[in-house]
């Protein structure tokens, strides 16, 4: 009995295998620990693995694949349907086996780990500049507490930083205490700041040796980090049929004026 098709539920620790032969026959059930995994489908010969897309899909992918696996994502909302019973991990993983065998189903290309790093890249930019709007948005709530207010824009929080520079002043509208948590404040901002600067010039280095991105710059209205990010969000353009399809993947779409 020849596993064609397997649906693999990923987890942090416990994996679950559902398999089918070529008539659609149940030929596998399987509890796997995460040490497990590879050893497992390496004993198989090469089947269609189909798998849920998330943050550890791609690195599954490109494992399974090294063993001579077929290996299809698929978004979770387009699996859900085929939940037969309760949600639970064989019920989940024998969804996806169902769902990988649909002819209309939609796929989404494994990343490669270089593709992974610069998407990395982003996220970690976009954590740091919240945490740099987080404390800007404290030192302003703290100082306008003592009656100091600037207009907005994190240049002007300089001008209440400074504050806390001029002696006899400062400690008449802040309180020496409370000057020293707002000192503390400060130089964690300065510190996110800095950390800001380092990725974004190897972001902006990245891209200067990515011909893609580089290309995709020519755009108008595209810099070096919407571009890089274009292209190790999306990886192969090839998935999409049309430009359409393109800018409904990227939520750029025309108002509905339909009956529904």
């Amino acid at each position: 009995m020849a596993v064609e098709v397997i649906g693999l539920d990923l987890a942090k620790n416990v994996f679950q295998a559902h398999g089918v032969d070529a008539a659609g026959r149940v030929v596998l059930r399987r509890r796997l620990r995460r040490s497990e995994v590879v050893a497992f489908f390496a004993g198989l010969p090469p089947a269609l693995v189909g798998m849920e897309a998330c943050h550890t899909a791609h690195h599954w992918g490109r494992e399974l694949s090294k063993l001579g696996h077929q290996i299809r994502l698929m978004p979770p909302q387009f699996v859900k349907p085929y939940v037969k019973s309760q949600k639970n991990d064989a019920a989940d993983a024998e969804a996806i086996c169902e769902a990988v065998t649909r002819p209309t189903m939609r796929f989404v290309p494994v990343k490669g780990a270089e593709q992974q790093a610069v998407i990395l890249l982003h996220r970690t930019r976009d954590l740091l500049i919240r945490q740099r709007s987080s404390l800007i948005s404290a030192i302003r709530a703290h100082f306008a507490e003592f009656g100091i207010a600037v207009g907005q824009g994190i240049r002007n929080i300089d001008r209440l930083l400074a504050l806390l520079q001029t002696g006899a002043e400062a400690e008449r509208r802040v309180p020496p205490l409370a000057a020293e948590m707002l000192g503390i404040l400060a130089a964690q901002l300065r510190a996110v700041g800095e950390r800001v600067d380092e990725v974004e010039a190897k972001l902006l280095a990245w891209h200067r040796a990515d011909e893609t991105s580089r290309r995709l710059q020519g755009v108008p209205g595209i810099g070096p980090i919407t571009a890089s990010a274009l292209v190790a969000t999306v990886g192969d353009p090839r998935q999409f049929g049309s430009g359409r399809q393109f800018a409904a993947w990227l939520g750029l779409v025309p108002q509905q004026r339909s009956s529904g």
